[in-house]
């Protein structure tokens, strides 16, 4: 009985992709009768091609929207790297903005980087050890 029933829909599918490729196919030489008159066979193809490519684009962009992931709880950031991580996530453009800022930063005064990173991260200064004369 199952068996039957995937044999059957699986046969649905093979008729359905038959037909829209027969139906697609039709529509692309339709295109290229109504533009050939205008711009001749190479340009009439190009049409066809470039109409294909859309259609193909169009259809992955829906296909790729139905394939999202299911929205994750937020839950409270517990330190800094989670903290940039979702900045990043929340606003890639003003992260792009700041992290050219911060070269820019860090290229002109590399000591501000070393007291910004030792700031975030409670990194302390290491020992400075005495020289021996």
């Amino acid at each position: 009985m199952i068996f039957r029933r995937l044999l059957y829909f699986l046969a649905g599918a093979a008729a359905l992709s038959a037909s829209a490729g027969i139906v697609m196919v039709a529509l692309a030489y339709a295109l290229y009768a109504l533009v050939r008159p205008a711009l001749g066979p190479a340009g009439a193809s190009a049409v066809v091609a470039l109409a294909a490519a859309a259609m193909i684009g169009l259809i992955g962009l829906f296909l790729a929207g139905l394939a999202r992931l299911p929205k994750r709880r937020r839950s409270e950031p517990e330190s800094l790297a989670e903290h940039v991580a979702d900045f990043v996530r929340a606003r890639p453009i003003a992260s792009i903005g700041a992290a050219i800022a911060a070269g820019l930063l860090a290229v002109r005064n590399p000591g501000y980087l070393g007291a910004a990173v030792r700031a975030f991260m409670d990194i302390d200064e290491p020992p400075r050890r005495r020289r021996r004369r």
